[in-house]
């Protein structure tokens, strides 16, 4: 809509419309010109961040409006910081608050060079009247060898685009007139790239027209994370309140699958609005309960005994030389300093871990438990284990079914943890750690948890919005398995709704080059949600899942494995919990036993 003036162009004709550097490249996509690649700082046009003091300083949408530089700093999102958001590590502009901090996107060629998985942009639209429907464009992908693809690129609006999968949520907007309390969004959003080819630059969408702009602030290539193997897994479910939490080490037990002679390990502030400082950090083997076999060993992050992780964003800690052992409780402890009130958190552990009294400091390093007071059937702030070597891992997304609700707990006799034990005692196929992508609630279209504030949901939010964090980000990730859709189903989704959306995040890691398994969804009368209509569509959406005409590159057929013979409707009374609608610990047995092996590698 308005016209784009890189920091650092060639020069200008009458009215300020920029001169191609160079002609289009007949490699480039229809439509799509090829400057000379130009670091994305000197392309920068527009300044969308504004002190409080000095509001008309920035007019991000052409209205006026723009973000608060305080409400960034509150964040953590300060000028120049490295911001961690799936995988891949973005730069908050260093210009942010002073000049121009973001390109609007017309065309231009960003030098960005490297190999990687996927690319992702931190990006956001913008109208000039008032909130809008987002803004999509076609760019290229140039590679060292010559050859162009293109890839589609679509922005939120930063004023109304969705919560569930924002990167950043800021409580304010500042305006000529005084700040507005209205809530403004920036996005993450990630391309695929063809692995193993060098990407030589990069060429933004063309100007998207009159009704918005597409605003590009970051650029960065998505590395594969080469010699690691993802071992545990959780997946965020929600926000929610605690203590407040003040000076208190939390000591976390989690259950590996695979082993390594390396660990590193996963913190996120997934859903928050403001940063979250991690005093230090530890991993041990477990003696039992909150007691550690020696002495807990040290983590750092980029050499720092602790780090602070900004709202949003995500923090690995550096490679450390501590030997995993395959199917095993490790102890993980993290030391808050700072009061926290609220955190983000998976819900359903099925699993008990500690945490010491308030006031208690640092007892990251204690091998005994006895600094341990109080316990917890959450997972706050870890999302992940990874160990050095190993084959890869499968991704098992699902729900309450998967997450392992109703199983033992402390037992680790979630349906994943069986597989898990499967892939380590054979010897046909690779021996796959295995991730656990279930939560309890979740559905694939709909979000449970909207995304954004405290919540006592945990339902998280949908399938299609946490993709790209919970399964195509995992470490080491080489086969999904599918097994979801009863939640959708029991809360009134038409079986084309689920199927739609089934077929989306299907493609979604096809396209990424995953192996994608299809799991039949189990059956559930008597649980009062699951009515006849419901087990109807139920039907109709195994059917597809069955023969789904090469969504799916295998099926593992559930239903059949856990249903009564005698009545199909409902699971076979040895198999079920006791609610009708999850399976207990034999059922959960069954279904992992059930999987032919080499339905999970291509």
């Amino acid at each position: 809509m308005r016209v784009a003036r890189p920091w650092a162009a060639a020069g200008t004709i009458a009215g300020g419309v920029t001169l191609a550097l160079l002609a289009p490249s007949p490699a480039a996509p229809a439509g799509v010109p090829a400057h000379k690649p130009l670091p994305l700082e000197r392309l920068f046009d527009n300044r969308a961040v504004s002190d409080d003091t000095r509001p008309g300083d920035a007019d991000f949408d052409g209205a006026g409006a723009s973000l608060s530089a305080q409400d960034l700093g509150a964040a953590g999102w300060t000028p120049g910081r490295d911001i961690a958001l799936d995988a891949a590590r973005l730069t908050w502009p260093r210009s942010a608050g002073a000049r121009p901090d973001n390109v609007i996107a017309d065309g231009q060629a960003v030098r960005l060079r490297g190999r990687g998985e996927a690319l992702t942009f931190l990006v956001a639209s913008s109208s000039p009247n008032g909130p809008g429907a987002g803004a999509s464009g076609v760019g290229a992908v140039r590679y060292r060898d010559g050859s162009s693809r293109p890839y589609t690129l679509s922005a939120p609006d930063w004023r109304a685009g969705p919560a569930a999968t924002k990167a950043v949520g800021l409580p304010h907007l500042n305006t000529a007139a005084g700040q507005r309390q209205e809530t403004a969004r920036l996005y993450a959003v990630t391309v695929p790239l063809e692995r193993g080819r060098e990407v030589a630059s990069v060429v933004l969408p063309r100007d998207p027209g009159p009704a918005a702009d597409l605003h590009v602030f970051a650029a960065a290539l998505r590395r594969p994370a080469y010699g690691w193997t993802g071992s545990w897994a959780a997946s965020t479910a929600g926000y929610t309140k605690v203590g407040p939490w003040t000076d208190q080490t939390l000591r976390l037990v989690v259950h590996t699958s695979a082993g390594g002679p390396g660990a590193r390990i996963r913190l996120e502030n997934t859903f928050a609005a403001s940063p979250v400082r991690i005093g230090r950090a530890t991993v041990a083997l477990q003696a039992s309960g909150a007691s550690a076999q020696g002495a807990p060993v040290p983590l750092t992050f980029g050499g720092r005994p602790g780090t602070a992780i900004p709202a949003g964003a995500q923090a690995f800690s550096d490679p450390v030389d501590f030997p995993v052992p395959a199917d095993a409780n490790l102890l993980v402890s993290i030391h808050l300093p700072d009061p926290v009130e609220a955190v983000p958190v998976h819900s359903q552990a099925t699993q008990r871990s500690y945490l010491s009294a308030a006031g208690s400091g640092d007892r990251t390093g204690d091998a005994g438990a006895e600094s341990f007071t109080g316990t917890l059937t959450t997972w706050p702030f870890l999302t992940g284990i990874d160990v050095r070597g190993g084959p890869g891992s499968v991704v098992a997304l699902g729900d309450s079914i998967t997450d392992g609700t109703k199983s033992t707990n402390d037992a680790n006799r979630r349906w994943p943890d069986v597989l898990s034990r499967r892939l380590l005692g054979q010897s046909e196929v690779p021996a796959y750690g295995v991730l656990n992508a279930g939560i309890s609630a979740n559905r694939v279209v709909a979000d449970r948890y909207p995304g954004e504030g405290v919540s006592t949901d945990t339902g998280g939010v949908s399938t299609r919005h946490r993709l790209e964090r919970d399964v195509l980000a995992q470490t080491g990730a080489r086969t999904v398995v599918v097994f979801q859709g009863i939640n959708d189903l029991r809360w009134g989704s038409s079986a084309e709704e689920l199927i739609a959306g089934l077929r989306s995040v299907a493609a979604r890691m096809r396209e990424r080059g995953l192996r994608v398994v299809g799991a039949t969804i189990a059956p559930c009368e008597g649980e009062s949600l699951c009515t006849a209509d419901a087990d109807v569509r139920r039907s109709a959406v195994n059917a597809f899942i069955r023969d789904s005409g090469g969504v799916f590159d295998a099926v593992l057929d559930f239903d059949a494995v856990v249903r009564d013979p005698e009545h199909p409707a409902r699971i076979l009374p040895a198999y079920d919990s006791g609610d009708h609608l999850h399976p207990g610990d034999a059922g959960l047995r069954a279904l992992a036993d059930s999987i032919d092996l080499r339905k999970l590698v291509g």
